[in-house]
């Protein structure tokens, strides 16, 4: 009976008094640094990579990857802001194509979120790379850029809460293109907006040439270039429509009508923002800007960030209507 009671006791201690502490104790635990460490510098979150130019697939630290990306899509040399501009967009359009996120990933290479091909995704250059483009600059420039990261670290642009298509391009021009007129899809924060800051960039202004004879060789000979050359009239060449955004929307190039995207394409310019005429009997293109002028010119927030705007600034001026928001906050 004494036996009983004693265990009775026992049993009254346990469930009253050491399990409650025991309870108690785990929930007043704090979590180990390494844990916290980890979730502070984003370490949780890994991105899945093509890497195009080795045939495989291999998983990064997100941040890791988008300091990769700056590095091989915008100039070390340009300004700390605009770095930071350049680390947001690329967070952006990464995180948007990642599965773990309700992207799509990489259609052609099944498993992979973003791939290091431009032509594909966006692109990225590793340390090797880098240490040959920059030579003895690249401790410094690679600092830089870590730092560019490190300081927009999670932070991505939205509207209406969800991930915006955070598409860039080189060089504008007086106005971006909206992605309606260059692609056809309509987005709210992709519209054309003015941009005067991106004249100083080497890739403003482009001139290119070609005989009559070549130009009729790249677009086919049914443009009749040369023959409307020699019947006179309206010439050879005409702008028939504009964009918005002053780019050519369709142009008579001899007989043929095509539009400012495809004699872009086919005679390979830097935008389709140009004019043309007859010099001397070759056909003249003369163009404004580097690339397809949609959402963030690189040129544009470096001269921004060179007038004190900050990266917030100038992400809200070429995505209208955006917001940011951290992907590591609770």
């Amino acid at each position: 009976m004494k036996k009983i009671i004693a265990c009775a006791v026992l049993l009254v201690l346990v469930l009253v008094i050491i399990v409650p502490a025991l309870v108690v104790g785990s929930f007043n635990r704090e979590p180990s640094s390494d844990r916290s460490e980890n979730v502070a510098k984003g370490e949780h979150i890994l991105i899945r990579v093509y890497l195009h130019e080795q045939n495989k697939i291999v998983e990064m630290n997100l941040e890791e990857y988008i300091k990769g990306v700056v590095a091989a899509e915008m100039p070390a040399e340009f300004e700390l802001e605009a770095l930071k501009a350049q680390a947001v967009a690329a967070r952006t359009y990464a995180v948007k194509s990642m599965v773990a996120f309700g992207g799509s990933g990489i259609a052609e290479q099944p498993g992979a979120d973003v791939s290091t091909d431009f032509k594909q995704s966006q692109a990225w250059q590793n340390e090797i790379k880098l240490k040959e483009r920059w030579g003895t600059n690249y401790d410094r420039y690679w600092s830089k850029i870590s730092r560019a990261v490190e300081e927009t670290r999670g932070q991505v642009a939205t509207y209406n809460g969800e991930l915006i298509q955070a598409v860039f391009h080189s060089t504008s021009g007086e106005r971006t293109a909206s992605a309606k007129e260059v692609w056809g899809f309509d987005y709210p924060y992709l519209i054309s907006v003015p941009c005067n800051w991106d004249q100083k960039s080497p890739r403003y202004h482009d001139k290119k040439e070609f005989t009559l004879a070549q130009v009729e060789q790249i677009l086919g000979p049914e443009t009749q270039v040369v023959a409307a050359m020699q019947n006179g009239g309206t010439g050879p060449a005409q702008i028939v429509s504009t964009t918005e955004s002053g780019r050519v929307g369709q142009i008579r190039i001899g007989s043929k009508i095509l539009s400012g995207a495809e004699i872009r394409e086919k005679m390979d310019l830097r935008s389709n923002n140009f004019n043309v005429a007859i010099e001397d009997g070759k056909m003249v293109f003369n163009t404004i800007g580097y690339g397809h002028g949609v959402g963030l010119c690189q040129y544009g927030a470096n001269g921004m960030a060179k007038e004190g705007h900050d990266f917030r600034q100038i992400i809200t001026q070429y995505y209208t209507g955006v917001a940011l928001k951290n992907i590591y906050a609770s």
